[in-house]
């Protein structure tokens, strides 16, 4: 009974995984397409390179990069890779928090270039998205610890 539920856990990891991965490709695809077409502008005046079509490459590829870690590691059983695994998530999930914590000190000095609607529909639903993010946040460490 015990090795079932084992090889059912080893399985589900390398099935949610592979999922991740294709969302990362597909994300990775996003970015290229805004990067050839740049219909986008920059996202911050100080920082002119971080346009939408470099932030979805960068996220696409460390969305990549982790999930084929965790489907390598799923397979092979190796604890090294398992342990990369989990501290790419912890770092992944320090990086979610310090961005939840930064966008509710600096929430009166958002002004991201972004389109009047999409502004005005983040500030209408800025708590919402708050506690989206750290409930999204204990689910990503709920998740980790019981690895």
């Amino acid at each position: 009974m015990g090795m079932s539920s084992l090889k059912l856990l080893k399985y589900a990891l390398f099935f949610f995984s592979l999922l991740f991965w294709f969302c990362g490709c597909c994300i990775l695809g996003f970015g290229m397409y805004f990067l050839i077409h740049n219909n986008f502008g920059v996202l911050f005046h100080n920082l002119p390179s971080l346009t939408l079509g470099n932030v979805f490459v960068i996220v696409g590829s460390i969305i990549m990069v982790v999930a084929f870690l965790g489907c390598m590691c799923s397979i092979k059983e190796n604890k090294c890779l398992l342990m990369s695994f989990f501290i790419l998530l912890q770092i992944i999930l320090l990086a979610e928090v310090t961005l939840a914590i930064l966008l509710f000190v600096y929430e009166q000095k958002l002004n991201k270039s972004c389109y009047t609607k999409a502004r005005l529909w983040f500030y209408s639903n800025f708590l919402y998205i708050g506690i989206i993010t750290i409930c999204v946040c204990i689910i990503q460490e709920l998740g980790m610890s019981l690895r």
